[in-house]
């Protein structure tokens, strides 16, 4: 089992080289929500390559069989943006083999779950 909670922060803090050690050469990343597929060079740029500073807290680790299941919260720390995301590893001889990584902006329910909860 690789250490998730150095791997996030690596993330937060863009250390392009510090992920590309975590990375099987021929990983593949998914995000299914906007259907991208990369490369560990395309992920590397588009991770490293996305605007702001970052801070993150690794919430849940679940082991599975082939990997792990992580929950981690992350937000901009200017307080513009926040989020959590749910990655699903699977890893080959301590690498990140595949990663499918789903993300969600927090935020208040939507006005009809309030409206339901009021009632």
């Amino acid at each position: 089992m690789i250490d998730f909670e150095r791997y996030w922060q690596d993330c937060v803090r863009q250390d392009r080289e510090a992920l590309r050690t975590w990375f099987c050469p021929d990983a593949r990343i998914s995000w299914p929500s906007t259907g991208e597929i990369f490369t560990v060079d395309e992920f590397l740029l588009a991770n490293c390559a996305y605007p702001g500073h970052w801070t993150g807290a690794l919430l849940r680790v679940t082991p599975t069989p082939d990997g792990a299941v992580t929950e981690c919260s992350i937000a901009s720390t200017d307080g513009s943006s926040r989020c959590h995301v749910a990655s699903f590893f699977t890893l080959r001889k301590g690498k990140i083999a595949a990663l499918t990584e789903y993300y969600a902006d927090d935020g208040p329910p939507p006005a009809w779950r309030r409206e339901l909860l009021n009632t």
